[in-house]
């Protein structure tokens, strides 16, 4: 595959196993341009996301991209990790070793309205994480969406979710900023759970890239390594989470590259079949709320007959993906930009 100009890219992550991996991706994909990353508290705490955060940009290989520290809880709800997915540190327990880049001296918001303005062309936003931070910037600094081409958020679930029946982790987590981050009248893909948990790696592949020894193809493999499953089942996760499956055997676990897909559909969205849809976030306390109500209805039902009808945003929905061709996407990607 051939492609233009790089796509300016800026990644809001909360680091744990798959936005590593999603991190890795962007760092080496050749049409990527990666400006900036922030860090938001989600799949572990915000010191330990930005720690991981720079660890993984050490490993890959990368720039100098500035990091910046973000939220440490969301805006309403108290702060919940993802320890038992993610390990304690947020990296599976791997034992990475401390990173001896530093983060940039400005927060989050500061760092993403500065390189968004400051982008030649408008932004691709890729938040993989619980959307605080997107919030906070789109209620602060509004004057950044003349500037941002299009959302790619890893959240939410036209069907089932994995943090409730109903709701995905990262919209779960903070659903008001999930709300708001629909408000910001640019154009929106939404890359939920009805694709995230298809993408998986076969195990040879695993074990293949857990055996390089160029460090990010060998960071790749441990990370999706991280998650094995029960023989032939697979595993959903968080949002923003590893999503493993045991397809060659028992004991050979495949990995899913969860929030990574979401950087695949950046650079190739042909992989990836999405219905314009209206979508909201269900903010009320009880067993829905964070789910994102996705209307998939051919026509209006008795409620808006009786009521009205409401506004809701119109967001592209991820509901089908090439699962081959985002794995060989991905492999192919993370190998050779080790030999770049």
């Amino acid at each position: 595959m051939t492609y233009g100009p790089p796509i300016p890219v800026i990644i809001d992550c909360d680091t744990g196993v798959d936005d590593a991996l999603a991190l890795l991706f962007a760092v080496r994909h050749p049409g990527i341009d990666l400006r900036a990353v922030t860090c938001v508290a989600g799949n572990t705490d915000v010191d330990g996301v930005v720690r991981n955060t720079l660890t993984v940009l050490e490993t890959a290989g990368a720039p100098a991209v500035p990091v910046a520290r973000g939220a440490e809880r969301p805006l309403i709800e108290a702060p919940r990790s993802a320890a038992h997915v993610h390990g304690h540190d947020g990296m599976g327990d791997l034992g990475l070793p401390a990173p001896r880049r530093t983060p940039a001296d400005v927060d989050a918001v500061t760092l993403l309205r500065r390189e968004i303005l400051a982008s030649p062309r408008p932004v691709t936003l890729v938040p993989t994480a619980p959307l605080t931070n997107i919030a906070l910037l789109l209620r602060t600094h509004p004057e950044v969406t003349r500037n941002i081409e299009r959302i790619v958020f890893m959240g939410g679930a036209a069907g089932a979710g994995n943090a409730t029946p109903v709701a995905e982790f990262n919209v779960w987590h903070d659903p008001e900023a999930a709300a708001i981050l629909l408000t910001a009248g640019v154009p929106i893909t939404m890359y939920g759970l009805d694709v995230f948990n298809r993408v998986v790696v076969p195990a040879a592949e695993v074990r293949r890239l857990r055996a390089s020894t160029e460090p990010g193809a060998r960071l790749a493999g441990d990370l999706l390594a991280h998650r094995p499953a029960a023989p032939g089942t697979t595993a959903g996760g968080t949002g923003g989470t590893a999503v493993h499956a045991t397809v060659d055997g028992p004991d050979e676990a495949a990995g899913g590259l969860g929030d990574a897909g979401a950087l695949c559909a950046v650079v190739d969205p042909e992989g990836l079949t999405t219905h314009r849809l209206p979508v909201e976030v269900s903010l009320a306390p009880g067993p829905t709320r964070g789910q994102t109500v996705v209307d998939r209805r051919s026509r209006i039902g008795g409620s808006e007959l009786h009521e009205g009808t409401r506004e809701q945003a119109m967001v592209d929905v991820g509901l089908e993906v090439d699962v081959p061709r985002y794995v060989k996407l991905y492999l192919e990607t993370v190998e050779a930009g080790g030999t770049r």
